[in-house]
């Protein structure tokens, strides 16, 4: 399953590495990788959007996403939506964050009185209190990143939860707008280890690979902690930032991407194609091809699923 690296009960990366194990061979990878790609672009005024995701390696698909150029039920102007979901230990919760979040959100008061950052940061522990109390959810004992992107007003707002990533290309340079919730970050450790929990190997209690996400609830069971406070918490870090005729594009993408490439690789790849006049859905589908591994050893990069979704702005 996925989560041959978000788990520590299947061997991390790092642990591959130094032990020189072949996860083909454990059943937990496939001994030929998964190409076909699940991919569509979309018009609209404001935006080209193109999107494309590919199970690779995995011997299941864990990745879900939302792509909503116009956010229903919302009132003008009309907001835009767009949200990647990397599951790990199952599906379920990945599937029902994006099928919910953002009907949470358009619904929560805050959203409605204009507070769009704090409606992010409530609706995301809305949505995950909502997933505890939901017995097939909770027993499936899967969780999920977040990484979203709602723009409002000419302004833009990404909220994470997560090692799934969003950047920006803007006046000729790189601006991250997320930083990934790893264990090790001081942050992270500390409110770890205040809930009772402990990092090692770089994983929280020895097997988790993120400090915050979706699901997880046996990382979340101390009923006097507030969700925050948990070991492993839903609460997202939101960002911030006025948009301008200097944002040429934005991409939304899975860790399965960054583990690879970094940020300014990334745009990089993206900005040499554009102005070769190639569509957004196109390169989504070739960035994946230049990220996927050509073997399973190690269990290195590139065995991941992968998601990504490429927003180019259009400017009157």
């Amino acid at each position: 399953m996925k989560n041959v690296c978000k788990r520590a009960c299947c061997v991390s990366a790092a642990s591959a590495r130094n032990t020189r194990h072949d996860l083909s061979k454990m059943g937990q990878l496939l001994t030929e990788p998964v190409r076909e790609k699940h991919t569509s672009k979309m018009d609209t005024p404001k935006y080209t959007v193109g999107l494309s995701s590919m199970q690779g390696w995995r011997v299941s698909m864990e990745d879900a996403h939302t792509v909503l150029p116009t956010l229903p039920e919302d009132e003008a102007p009309v907001a835009s939506f767009f949200g990647v979901y990397d599951g790990h230990g199952g599906t379920k919760v990945a599937d029902f964050v994006s099928k919910n979040l953002h009907r949470y959100l358009v619904k929560s008061k805050e959203y409605q009185a204009g507070k769009i950052k704090n409606a992010l940061e409530f609706s995301f522990l809305d949505l995950d209190n909502q997933m505890s109390k939901n017995k097939d959810i909770n027993e499936d004992m899967s969780g999920s990143t977040a990484i979203v992107i709602v723009i409002k007003n000419n302004t833009l707002y990404c909220a994470n939860v997560g090692d799934s990533r969003a950047v920006a290309y803007v006046n000729g340079g790189t601006v991250s707008l997320s930083e990934d919730h790893k264990p090790t970050l001081p942050g992270e450790r500390s409110r770890i280890l205040e809930a009772g929990g402990w990092v090692e190997q770089e994983r929280v209690n020895g097997s988790l690979a993120l400090s915050r996400a979706f699901g997880d609830f046996q990382f979340k069971a101390d009923p006097l902690k507030p969700p925050e406070k948990q070991i492993v918490s839903p609460f997202p870090d939101v960002v911030t930032k006025h948009l301008s005729t200097d944002w040429k594009f934005l991409i939304i993408a899975c860790d399965g991407i960054w583990e690879c490439l970094t940020n300014e690789e990334v745009t990089n790849f993206i900005k040499v194609r554009l102005d070769e006049g190639m569509q957004p859905d196109t390169i989504c589908e070739q960035l994946m091809d230049k990220c996927l591994a050509p073997t399973t050893e190690n269990c290195g990069p590139g065995c991941d699923n992968m998601t990504v979704i490429i927003i180019v702005f259009k400017w009157k």
